[in-house]
């Protein structure tokens, strides 16, 4: 499964304590990330993450463009709903596409658990299915 992480700055100490809860559900899959959301994780786990730009400088562009394909299977943002971010118009693009692509996405620790709590037990095979009978790009 390939798992993007993302947090507004004022959520990453809140992103990094989560990853380190969940790191054993976290390694046998493919991760992502923006830039320092990704650095931070790594430096506190033994969790290789390929890391995007920084979200303001397209790092959430970039995620979006492998949903945008169906390459992405679970994405955690962690939001900062009290703080205006100079790049809205990139996060609801992203969200968006999400709801496009029917791919889960938590904005919340609370969510985020839930959705952990599922792809331990397995729930997400569904989404092998979709790799599998992908169609060929145009």
């Amino acid at each position: 499964m390939n798992i993007a992480f993302i947090a507004h700055d004022r959520k990453k100490e809140e992103m990094v304590n989560f990853v380190i809860a969940y790191e054993p559900a976290f390694e046998s899959h493919t991760l992502f990330s923006t830039g320092t959301t990704g650095t931070r994780i790594m430096e506190q786990t033994n969790l290789q993450i390929h890391r995007f730009m920084s979200g303001p400088l397209g790092g959430d562009q970039q995620i979006g463009a492998m949903v945008a394909q169906n390459e992405m299977d679970l994405i955690i943002f962690l939001r900062d709903p009290l703080m205006a971010q100079p790049h809205e118009p990139d996060i609801i693009a992203l969200l968006r596409l999400c709801d496009v692509q029917g791919i889960p996405v938590a904005t919340n620790v609370a969510t985020a658990e839930l959705l952990v709590r599922a792809l331990q037990r397995g729930d997400f095979a569904w989404r092998e299915l979709v790799h599998k009978y992908k169609p060929e790009s145009l």
